[in-house]
Parts: structure tokens; C-alpha cells; sequence
């Protein structure tokens, strides 16, 4: 990148040349462009100029055709190899198309003849040297920006390619654990006959596996549904309670055979919402769940419902494995896993959070994950938009205030 130019600033410019005589002409010309602006200096030696130009000190570099035994040109062209800055305006002798077009491939902005040289073409070269190598800045710059964009697109994909194909090896191993005990189930029910007693186990195996199943697909169905935007919800005015109470009820059975301690805290009041009631009990079950599958047996799952202002708040608290800091940040991401040494026969495909995001922001709200880290436990918050007018004072100073 160039040395920047502010609008007060004095122009530098570097004059190449090992011909004084060539100095002083330049030196003269530059104090005849009104305004005082420019300051010139120069450097005569080929190896020193290559320093001073990577130094990046001057604004504008004027290089003359000869230097000694070497060219400008190479000047040129070892400039460009280290990938050094700066506007430079080649003189020589007499224009030639060849030089000319030899010039421009090495990186240089301007091309003038000595002989014809004065103040007004000088200074005029010099501006559109400066403006040239001002857009080149600006492209560097948007390429930088473009090329940090797609190493993030690229990362993101690498890392969302990983986590298919961790996906597609944990929902091989989800459907395939059920077959075992199903297929067993089967072959004890072809010797049960008609005992009724030798039949009853079979038969909750196969109920239960295949209930786990069901649950696995219809995982999957929400899955597709949201990488297509197909995800739908039917609103009407309900008690936040209701499908909080009914996700308490489907999960204390898992709970229980966690062996984790399920503590609930609902208000005695009504929380009106406008929502899906299925869905937000699908969404509270799925938190209440995931609460349960990371936390060790004999720990402990709170669920509180308090209110706050306009906004109904719910949290799920657990003191469980907890959370990574570098896992946080992608814990709503679909197939998300959250690493344990905790041993889960079912663990789940790493879609529920992320339906617990997309359901919590169809009605209005926002989720939040919060973790001190590894063995710290984890805390889900859920914030809905009330219907109810809130009357707490800091709302009613608002109001009146409006």
C-alpha cells in the first residue's frame, strides 16, 4: 500500500537520476508548480533508489531511462518483485512505442520525455500517477476485503462439511442401535406363543425402539423443513403455560430415566402469548430434553418462567457438562453436537437446538446460550413477546411519558 496523501500534506516526490544537471531542471520545475505543495529529492545510485522506494517515504517516484549501467526499467521490475509501492512516472530521452508499452507491463503509472518536460506537464503526470495508483489502493484493498470474505465462506463450508459428515455417522449409528433390540424383540415373540407374559417384554421393546425411531424421523422432517424455509406455525392467543406443562410432563420420564432431578418454577398467573402450542411445546421439550442428555446422574435441571417487562422468560438451567467457549457460538448451528464423556446410547442428531432457534424466532423471540465452560453446566433462555399490557413502573413511566 502507498504512503496516504492528506489534503495539507506536502507531496513528496523522488527523483532517480545520476545525471545532477537533471536534478536542478527537475528542482527548478518543481518550484514553478503554484501552491508550494511539492518537495523533491533524489538519489542517483540504483541500489540505494530500490531502498528509498521500499522505504515507502515518497508519494511519487520520477525514474530516469538511464541509471549508470542498469535501466530504469529493471528498477522497474525489481520494485514489482519485492512488491513495493508507489506512483512512478519513467523519463527518457525520446518516446518510443516499445518502451512505452515496456514501462507500463513493469508498473509504471506515467511516461514522459525530458526534452519536452515542463512545470504544468510535470505536475499534471504527477496527479494522475497519484490518482492511478489511488485506485490501485482501492482495488488492493476490496480484493483484501473480497479474499477475507471467502476464507470465512470457506471456512464456514469446511466447517458445515464436517459437520455433515458427522451428521450422516451419528444418524447411521442413531437408526442402527434400535434394529438390535428390535430384531432380538422378534425373534423372542416367535417363541412366545400364546404366553401373554413372555410376549409383554417383546412387545415394550419394540414399542419403545420404534417410538425412538419415530422421534429420529421426525428430527429429520424439521430438518428438511428449515433448509427449506418450509417450517410453519399456526398463531392464536395462549397461556405460555400450558405447552410448558405439557414439555414437563413429556420429559420427566426421561428424566427420571437420566436419573436427573427436574425442579420447575411456573408463575401462578397467566402468561399470554400469541403461539403455536404444539411447537412451543415441541421447543420446550427438546430444551428440557437436551438439559437431560448432558447432565450426569443425580444432577440437576431447572426450569423457571418469569416475566419480564413486556416478555416472557424462560430459563433451563442445568448442572451438567456444560459448554466449550469455542462450541457457544455454534451451538444453534444445525448438527451442532456438544462434546461429552458422558455416555449416551441415544444422543440425538444435533437438530434440536437449531429447531429451538428457528421455532423461538417464528414467534417473536430470541434465544440465548450460556455456559462458564467444561464441567460449569448450561443455561438456555427463552424470551417471548407477552400480549398482556405490562404495568411495571418502568413500562408505566414510558407510557406516560409518550
Amino acid at each position: 500500500m502507498s504512503q496516504k496523501i492528506t489534503s495539507d500534506s506536502p507531496i513528496r516526490v523522488l527523483l532517480i537520476d545520476d545525471d545532477e544537471d537533471d536534478y536542478l531542471l527537475t528542482r527548478d520545475l518543481i518550484t514553478e508548480i503554484p501552491g508550494g505543495r511539492y518537495t523533491l529529492g533524489w538519489v542517483a545510485d540504483f541500489d540505494k533508489a530500490l531502498e528509498m522506494i521500499c522505504s515507502n517515504e515518497f508519494h511519487v517516484y520520477l525514474i530516469d531511462f538511464r541509471l549508470g549501467a542498469r535501466t530504469g526499467l529493471e528498477l522497474l521490475k525489481e520494485k514489482q518483485y519485492r512488491g513495493c509501492a508507489g506512483p512512478v512516472i519513467l523519463l527518457t530521452g525520446d518516446l518510443q512505442s516499445e518502451l512505452d508499452h515496456a514501462a507500463e507491463l513493469a508498473g509504471a503509472d506515467d511516461f514522459l520525455e525530458k526534452s519536452r518536460l515542463d512545470s504544468v506537464l510535470l505536475e499534471r503526470s504527477i496527479r494522475y500517477a497519484l490518482r492511478q495508483q489511488a485506485h490501485k489502493d482501492e482495488l488492493e484493498k476490496k480484493v483484501a476485503e473480497r479474499t477475507a470474505e471467502l476464507a470465512t465462506a470457506n471456512a464456514q463450508l469446511v466447517a458445515a462439511d464436517r459437520r455433515k459428515d458427522e451428521f450422516l455417522a451419528t444418524l447411521a449409528h442413531e437408526l442402527r442401535n434400535p434394529l438390535a433390540p428390535i430384531r432380538n424383540a422378534l425373534e423372542l415373540m416367535k417363541f412366545a406363543d400364546n404366553n401373554q407374559v413372555a410376549f409383554e417384554r417383546p412387545r415394550q421393546v419394540l414399542e419403545r425402539q420404534t417410538s425412538h425411531m419415530v422421534r429420529l424421523i421426525d428430527d429429520l422432517l424439521d430438518a428438511s423443513r428449515m433448509t427449506r424455509n418450509n417450517l410453519r406455525i399456526v398463531l392464536e392467543e395462549i397461556d405460555l403455560r400450558e405447552p410448558i406443562q405439557v414439555a414437563v410432563e413429556t420429559s420427566e420420564p426421561h428424566m427420571q430415566k437420566q436419573g436427573v432431578q427436574l425442579v420447575v418454577e411456573l408463575p401462578e398467573t397467566p402468561f399470554p402469548v400469541s403461539g403455536d402450542k404444539v411447537r412451543l411445546c415441541q421447543l420446550f421439550t427438546n430444551l428440557l430434553t437436551n438439559a437431560a442428555k448432558y447432565t450426569e446422574r443425580d444432577g440437576k435441571v431447572l426450569l423457571q418462567v418469569e416475566r419480564s417487562c413486556s416478555h416472557a422468560v424462560v430459563r433451563v438451567k442445568d448442572n451438567g457438562v456444560g459448554i466449550e467457549p469455542e462450541v457457544l457460538p455454534h451451538i444453534f448451528d444445525m448438527f451442532a453436537q456438544v462434546p461429552s464423556t458422558i455416555n449416551r446410547s441415544q444422543g440425538g442428531l444435533g437438530i434440536g437446538l437449531a429447531l429451538v432457534k428457528r421455532l423461538t424466532e417464528m414467534h417473536g423471540g430470541a434465544v440465548l446460550a450460556l455456559s462458564e465452560g467444561v464441567g460449569q453446566g448450561a443455561e438456555f433462555v427463552v424470551q417471548l413477546p407477552l400480549l398482556d399490557h405490562c404495568a411495571c413502573e418502568k413500562c408505566s413511566e414510558k407510557k406516560s411519558m409518550a
